[in-house]
């Protein structure tokens, strides 16, 4: 096995982690990994990333669910209305330049980078549900709303490979009235949802090279156990801002690279 892929390997760990421990954050560190350790092409590591991303979230939705932090009615509505969105970009994506599909997760990595370092308030209503994993029920659904917002996430999804968990996060807590454990965990189920039907918009134009991507995924299950466990043992609040600089840097790492490419 070559050094760099061992790296790889290590790396993806991490991937696993940041979804078991904070519901997002995966395709984040996936597609730079893919393109600029791995060697994978734009479009192939955003087709893999929505695979890696989108298997790694069913086990850590699972390890959510059996602690009762995922609300299965909002969630599957949020899901399928995101499904929709996340194939029809997972089709354009396959027809876009990978370098303009770079510059586009860039700036998606920007966004969400800005939205984890200012974090948001959670609303004082929810604040006694907050220190129970039992889960409850939420409020009237804005149907309209939660459709619009999951079709957009969907689409920015499918057609760039980004999981969208901390869009998902805040618009569950805020529009379906979940505590934030909650959110988090139904995220998952969200990101399972269209990270599987982005793929397969993908798949019309693009093909896999199964043996890597399956040991990457396999790396990234383990660290999603190791996310789920940590998950309310650590303060959640200061590390989404670590990563969110994390992230920042990221992002402007990757934008300038594509920048150069253009010129």
């Amino acid at each position: 096995m070559e050094p760099i892929f061992i790296l790889v390997l290590a790396l993806s760990a991490l991937i696993g982690v940041t979804l078991g421990l904070l519901g997002g954050g995966g395709s984040i560190l996936t597609v730079p990994l893919l393109v600029y350790v791995a060697g994978f092409g734009e479009k192939e590591a955003i087709a893999a990333s929505l695979f890696i991303v989108g298997t790694t979230s069913i086990v850590a939705t699972i390890g959510h669910a059996r602690n009762r932090r995922v609300q299965w009615r909002t969630g599957l509505i949020f899901g399928a209305a995101s499904m929709i969105g996340a194939f029809a970009g997972g089709w354009i994506g396959g027809y876009v330049p990978g370098n303009i599909l770079l510059i586009l997760f860039a700036i998606m990595m920007l966004a969400t980078s800005i939205a984890m370092i200012r974090g948001r308030k959670k609303p004082k209503v929810l604040a006694s549900a907050e220190t129970t994993d039992a889960p409850v029920a939420p409020r009237s659904l804005p149907l309209g709303r939660i459709l619009l917002d999951g079709g957009v996430v969907g689409l920015a999804t499918g057609m760039v490979g980004a999981g969208g968990g901390f869009l998902v996060v805040p618009a569950l807590n805020l529009l379906g009235g979940l505590p934030m454990a909650v959110a988090v965990g139904t995220s998952l189920l969200v990101i399972v949802m269209k990270s599987f039907a982005g793929l397969s918009g993908y798949l019309f134009s693009v093909q896999l090279d199964w043996t890597p991507v399956l040991a990457i995924t396999g790396m990234a299950i383990l660290g999603s156990f190791a996310g789920a466990a940590l998950a309310g043992k650590i303060n959640e609040t200061k590390l989404r801002k670590i990563f969110g600089y994390f992230v920042l840097v990221m992002g402007v790492f990757v934008l300038g690279q594509e920048l150069i490419a253009l010129i």
